[in-house]
């Protein structure tokens, strides 16, 4: 069952488009996440979902009614937004009470509703305390707590984890997903945090320029990206992407690399237009080899270990950096020799014009 639905959306300042003919169904209980880089669109689109922003053309459809000319208040959303929106005055109950006393609710169904709110993200402590009080992870626990007691058909969330530390954020993260996992809310979560995005989301949509370049499961996205903008950006680190020639002799289709042709690199699709294309490799699909059958080879500028796993960046000439993930443990040092070779079942080929998925 669809919950929420845009058809054909889009948002005009003047002259100027910023969101063009958006089309998303967001099912029930559906955690979906709208990812990309700052300006995209992403904040604006979940702020004409939730009512704060004005829809310039198409029609908003939450729970099987259209619902573009509805004030936020007859929406049944609840939004936790960045900087939290707490009143400092109050405390943390008459922060999470609030909505409900204004809507008219009785005073024992909001002590319930807190009460059990309270209970779920584990704030009960400091319920009769002010949000200057709290550290950045209470308080935004509190906003979420405010949402939860209002029992919404959906909840938004827009960029919640940015104030927060690193450390917080990965605790957040868990506590958000555990949240859904236990409530199964119909969930909009803006974000640019593409780590975020693939550790949240049920589906993620990929906003580029207000526009939508890819909707899926976030390892369909990973695997099997539809264009060189999300091969770039979904995954850290990011692909590699380089310049190749596609050659074929009318049986087999073959790549060249400043020229030189790539060993054994049949790519195994023949309806490809010999020409320029842009290959894509992920860090992890590139493994070290003799230098005789290596598509790359470079000295070792820079070497990040991580304790899980080592990235190196190699330069590759021409002022490439090429990143290869080594497994833990690879003794290498800044100067070595590397030489790598692709899984030939992981390589990407792109239309370097237009930038659209050609294998």
């Amino acid at each position: 069952m669809t919950a929420i639905a845009l058809r054909q959306i889009r948002k005009t300042y003047g002259s100027l488009e910023v969101i063009h003919d958006v089309d998303i169904d967001i099912a029930s209980g559906e955690f979906l996440v709208l990812v990309g880089p700052s300006g995209c669109g992403k904040s604006t689109l979940l702020r004409m979902i939730a009512g704060l922003e004005e829809i310039s053309g198409g029609a908003l459809d939450i729970g099987g009614k259209v619902v573009n000319a509805l004030p936020p208040s007859d929406r049944d959303i609840a939004m936790v937004f960045q900087d939290y929106a707490l009143y400092p005055h109050m405390t943390v109950r008459e922060n999470m009470a609030f909505g409900l006393k204004m809507r008219g609710t009785a005073v024992e169904t909001i002590d319930r509703r807190v009460s059990h709110a309270a209970d779920i993200l584990k704030i009960q402590s400091f319920l009769d305390r002010r949000p200057a009080q709290l550290s950045g992870g209470q308080r935004q626990r509190v906003a979420m707590g405010r949402a939860i007691v209002r029992e919404p058909s959906a909840f938004l969330f827009d960029e919640p984890l940015s104030n927060l530390d690193a450390a917080l954020r990965v605790e957040m993260r868990l506590e958000i997903a555990k949240l859904h996992n236990r409530m199964k809310a119909t969930t909009v979560y803006v974000t640019h945090d593409q780590v975020e995005a693939m550790t949240l989301a049920d589906r993620i949509v990929v906003l580029n320029a207000g526009r939508i370049e890819q909707i899926g499961p976030p390892l369909d996205l990973y695997h099997r990206p539809a264009s060189l903008f999300v091969a770039r950006f979904i995954g850290s680190p990011t692909m590699n992407t380089m310049p190749v020639d596609v050659v074929s002799d009318g049986k087999e289709t073959a790549l060249r690399f400043k020229g030189k042709p790539l060993p054994n690199s049949d790519v195994g699709v023949h309806s490809i237009q010999a020409g320029a294309a842009t290959l894509g490799i992920r860090p992890e699909d590139l493994t070290a080899c003799p230098q005789d059958g290596a598509w790359f080879s470079g000295e070792l500028a820079v070497a990040e270990r991580l304790g899980s796993q080592t990235y190196g960046y190699v330069e590759i000439g021409e002022a490439r950096m090429l990143t290869v993930e080594f497994p833990r443990g690879t003794p290498i040092k800044v100067g070595d020799k590397i030489h790598v070779r692709p899984t030939m079942d992981a390589i990407h080929l792109f239309d370097t014009t237009s930038g659209i998925r050609l294998t």
